[in-house]
């Protein structure tokens, strides 16, 4: 093969690669969908598909619960890993080395007061997600609004993102969203199995 053509099989490999991170997070929501419009009915909750990008979260889709207001949250918006219900629950699938690195390169920024800024705090937290496979957002990403995530596998067993369950902190008190973690942990598997992973 002639360094020409080399170079030309190279050039469609990448764009093969590039097409399949495009279309991934597509591919995602469509098979996510009917799970998330099922979580959000049975909670009365928003509801939340984000995908990991690097060391962020970008919301993919969402199905809003039928209220007079809406959830801050838009479709696109990337947020920090450390500070949503989702992220801590991907964070849960890093090995030592990795979330050590994760801390060093992000530094636990704060969006709000509740926010996780230090590694003792966030460690202990994941530990308790890594028992329950669910996690929680205390207020911690937006004042007044608290959620509790899962996160989801691709057909490999990678953990590629997740989905959540929001409510204003008003209307679901902190052991109330507890008490919805196993249905958020169930779609999230649903979700999971609808994209391949047994």
């Amino acid at each position: 093969m002639t360094d020409t053509a080399v170079e030309k099989t190279l050039a469609v490999l990448e764009a093969l690669a590039l097409a399949g991170k495009v279309l991934r997070p597509l591919d995602t929501v469509e098979r996510a969908r009917p799970h998330l419009r099922a979580l959000q009915e049975s909670t009365d909750c928003t509801v939340h598909l984000a995908v990991l990008v690097g060391d962020e979260l970008v919301y993919v889709d969402k199905v809003e619960a039928d209220r007079p207001y809406r959830m801050a949250c838009r479709l696109g918006m990337s947020l920090p890993a450390h500070g949503t219900a989702i992220g801590k629950a991907v964070l849960t699938s890093l090995s030592p080395s990795e979330l050590d690195a994760y801390v060093t390169r992000t530094g636990l920024p704060g969006r709000t007061p509740h926010t996780i800024t230090s590694a003792p705090r966030l460690n202990a937290q994941l530990t308790r997600v890594r028992r329950s496979r669910f996690a929680l957002d205390d207020e911690e990403n937006e004042m007044g609004v608290r959620c509790v995530g899962s996160a989801i596998r691709d057909h490999s067993g990678a953990v590629i993102g997740g989905l959540s369950a929001s409510s204003p902190a008003m209307e679901h008190s902190l052991p109330e969203l507890i008490a919805l973690g196993p249905r958020v942990l169930r779609a999230a598997d649903e979700v999971s199995a609808a994209l391949g992973w047994v």
